[in-house]
C-alpha cells in the first residue's frame, strides 16, 4: 500500500510541477503572441503612411537615433531627417507610388528587441527621369525596439532585388 501511495504522489507532484512550467511557457508565450502584434500594427501603421505619402507617418517609427539605410546606400539618422528626405520623395519621385510589405520573419531577440525580414514591393514609382519604373521588389532588414512602451526602428535596411535581362 505504501508503494501505491508514494507512486501516486509521486505522479501528483510530477504532474503539479508540470502543471507550472506549462503556465510559465503559455505566458511567455502569450507575451510574445503581444509583442509580435504590437510590432505588425507598427509596420501596418508604417506602410499605411507610405501608402498615404505621409512623411511624418512614414518617420513616426524612428527613434531620434534610429538608422534608415536605403537601396542605394543613403543613411539617415534620427525621425527629423527621414521626414525631411520623404517629403521631397513624395512630392516627387514617390508621389503615386503604392508600397505592399510581408513580414516573413520575426523574431523576440530579448522582450524589448526584435529582429524582423520583410519581403516588399514597390509600383508606381518614377525615375529620375520622370519615367515610370517597373514594379520594383526587395527585402526590408529591420531591429526594432521597444522603447516607453513602443516598437521603434533602431536600424532599418532597405535592399532591392536585382533583375536580370
Amino acid at each position: 500500500m505504501n508503494r501505491i501511495r508514494l507512486g501516486v504522489a509521486t505522479i501528483l507532484v510530477f504532474v503539479f510541477s508540470m502543471s507550472f512550467l506549462i503556465a510559465g511557457a503559455r505566458a511567455q508565450s502569450n507575451s510574445s503572441d503581444a509583442e509580435s502584434a504590437a510590432i505588425h500594427t507598427v509596420i501596418d501603421e508604417f506602410v499605411g503612411a507610405f501608402n498615404r505619402h505621409d512623411a511624418h507617418g512614414w518617420a513616426a517609427p524612428f527613434g531620434e537615433d534610429g538608422d534608415f539605410t536605403n537601396v542605394t546606400g543613403l543613411t539617415l539618422r534620427g525621425q527629423e531627417k527621414v521626414e525631411e528626405r520623404f517629403k521631397e520623395l513624395f512630392a516627387g519621385v514617390l508621389k503615386n507610388a503604392h508600397r505592399v510589405v510581408t513580414v516573413r520573419h520575426l523574431r523576440l531577440v530579448r522582450p524589448d528587441v526584435a529582429a524582423v525580414d520583410a519581403e516588399w514591393a514597390l509600383d508606381g514609382s518614377l525615375a529620375r527621369d520622370g519615367s515610370p519604373n517597373p514594379v520594383r521588389k526587395g527585402i526590408f532588414t529591420w531591429v526594432m525596439v521597444k522603447e516607453n512602451g513602443r516598437w521603434m526602428f533602431a536600424d532599418f535596411h532597405e535592399s532591392e532585388f536585382v533583375t536580370m535581362k
